[in-house]
C-alpha cells in the first residue's frame, strides 16, 4: 500500500479536508463508483475552512430553503399559554359579580317603593271624604272584630253628559239613590272574607223613620243615615266606608282594561242598554254598568241581580289588586286617576284602607245574600222580608268574627 493510501485510510470521513484527486467519479450512495461513465468530469467543491468555534457551521435546509446562519437548529414547539404573544396579552373578560346584580336589583326595589309611597300620598290627597258619615250616635253598638266595610252603588249621574246618559241608557232622574248595597266583613284570622248583598227593598226599621225599604235611609238620611240603619238591623258596627256612582263605575271599569264576566244567560235589555251572549267574555264599563243593573233573568229578578253585582265586585276588584295592573305604570295610574274621582269614602279612610279592602276582594271571598222569605208592605210598596232566624244567624257570625254556617250559604 502507498504512502498516499494510507493517508486516505487514516482520515475519517467529513473532516472537511479535500481527498486526493484520482479522477472523475460518478455520486453514489456511500461507497466508491460502480463504473465511470465515458466522457464524463466532475470535480468535488472545495471545503470551507473550518470555523473557529468549537460548534461545526451547518448548511442545512428548512422547509426547502438554504438555512441562513451559524446556529444550531432548535426543535419547533407551542407557545405557553403563559407565555406573551406578539401582539400583547388578551384583556381579561369582564364577568358582572353577584354584588353588582343584587345593586341593581336593590336599586330598582327602591325606586318602586319611592314610586308607591308617593302614589300613596297622592291618592289620599286626592280622596273624597265624607265628613261625620261613621259619627258615634246615642246607642251604637261598640267595636266588633274584624273589619267591616259598607260597599254602595249609587245610580248618581254626576259627571255624565247627556250623550253619555244617552250611551248609558242611565235615564234622567234627578238627586242621588242607592242602586245596591253590600256588607263586606275582613275577619282578623286567616278565615275567608264574607261579602254580603243586602237588597236595597229590604223592610226594615230605619231609626226615628219607622218602617221602610233600606234605599229610603239613603234617600232621606244620606250616608250617615245608611250607616246607622245597617248598624241597627244587622248587630255589625261599620268600620268603612264606600260610594261609586254610575260613571266612576264605568272609568274603574276601562282603566283596567275589562273584566272577565261568565255570563250564565244570554241577556237583552234595551232599558239597560245591554245584549250579552252566554259565556265568558271581557265586559267594558258601559256593558259592566248594565250587567249590574238590569233587572231580566231569573224567576227573581232582584235575587239575580244582587248575586250579578257580587260577581262583578268581586271581579273588578280582584283585577284592579292584581300585580299586573298595580305594577305596570300604564294601567295603575289610570287605575289610580279613576278610582280618586269615582269613589267617595268615609272622611276617616285612606289609599292603605283600599289596598286593604283590594286583597280582601282578591281573595274570592265568600259571597251571599241576606236570606229572606215572603214580602211585606213597606214604604207605600212591596219589600222584602228577610227570614229573622236565618239572617240572625248569619249577622251573629259576622259580629263575633265566625265563618258564616254552611246552611245559610246554601239556602241562598
Amino acid at each position: 500500500m502507498s504512502d498516499e493510501d494510507r493517508t486516505r485510510a487514516m482520515r475519517s470521513p467529513g473532516d472537511g479536508r479535500p481527498l486526493p484527486d484520482n479522477g472523475p467519479r460518478l455520486r453514489g450512495g456511500s461507497g466508491a463508483p460502480a463504473h465511470q461513465i465515458p466522457g464524463a468530469t466532475q470535480k468535488m467543491p472545495a471545503a470551507a475552512p473550518a470555523a473557529d468555534t468549537d460548534m461545526p457551521r451547518s448548511s442545512s435546509r428548512v422547509y426547502g430553503r438554504e438555512r441562513a446562519g451559524n446556529s444550531p437548529v432548535r426543535p419547533l414547539r407551542h407557545r405557553d399559554e403563559d407565555e406573551p404573544s406578539s401582539q400583547g396579552p388578551r384583556p381579561p373578560r369582564r364577568r358582572v359579580k353577584g354584588r353588582t346584580i343584587l345593586m341593581i336589583i336593590a336599586g330598582v326595589v327602591a325606586v318602586l317603593l319611592v314610586a308607591s309611597v308617593g302614589l300613596v300620598f297622592w291618592i289620599n290627597s286626592k280622596l273624597t271624604g265624607i265628613e261625620g258619615v261613621l259619627e258615634d250616635y246615642p246607642g251604637r253598638i261598640a267595636d266588633t272584630p274584624g273589619t267591616n266595610w259598607l260597599l254602595v252603588g249609587s245610580d248618581s249621574r254626576k259627571g255624565l253628559s247627556a250623550a253619555d246618559r244617552r250611551k248609558l241608557a242611565t235615564g234622567k232622574a234627578a238627586g242621588q239613590r242607592t242602586d245596591s248595597m253590600m256588607l263586606l266583613h275582613i275577619p282578623a284570622g286567616s278565615d275567608k272574607p264574607t261579602l254580603v248583598s243586602l237588597p236595597r227593598d229590604s223592610a226594615v226599621t230605619i231609626p226615628g223613620k219607622g218602617r221602610n225599604k233600606l234605599n229610603a235611609a239613603y234617600a232621606i238620611g244620606g250616608p250617615k243615615l245608611l250607616v246607622q240603619t245597617v248598624e241597627t238591623v244587622t248587630g255589625v258596627r261599620i268600620d268603612d266606608y264606600m260610594e261609586i256612582g254610575f260613571a266612576g263605575f264605568v272609568g274603574i271599569v276601562d282603566a283596567v282594561g275589562g273584566v272577565e264576566i261568565d255570563v250564565r244567560a244570554a241577556v237583552d235589555d234595551p232599558k239597560a242598554g245591554l245584549k250579552l251572549k252566554k259565556g265568558k267574555q271581557v265586559l267594558n264599563g258601559a256593558q259592566a254598568l248594565g250587567y249590574v243593573r238590569t233587572r231580566k233573568g231569573g224567576a227573581l229578578p232582584d235575587f239575580e241581580r244582587t248575586k250579578r253585582q257580587r260577581q262583578f265586585l268581586g271581579a273588578v276588584v280582584k283585577k284592579a289588586a292584581s300585580p299586573g295592573v298595580l305594577i305596570n305604570p300604564f294601567t295603575s295610574i289610570p287605575l289610580a286617576m279613576s278610582a280618586t274621582e269615582a269613589v267617595t269614602v268615609d272622611d276617616d279612610t285612606n289609599a292603605f284602607d283600599m289596598l286593604s279592602l283590594g286583597l280582601a276582594m282578591g281573595d274570592s271571598p265568600v259571597t251571599t245574600v241576606v236570606p229572606f222569605g215572603g214580602n211585606e208592605i213597606a214604604g207605600g210598596g212591596s219589600a222584602v222580608k228577610w227570614d229573622r232566624e236565618k239572617a240572625l244567624a248569619l249577622f251573629n257570625a259576622l259580629k263575633e268574627d265566625r265563618p258564616v254556617p254552611q246552611d245559610i250559604i246554601d239556602g241562598n
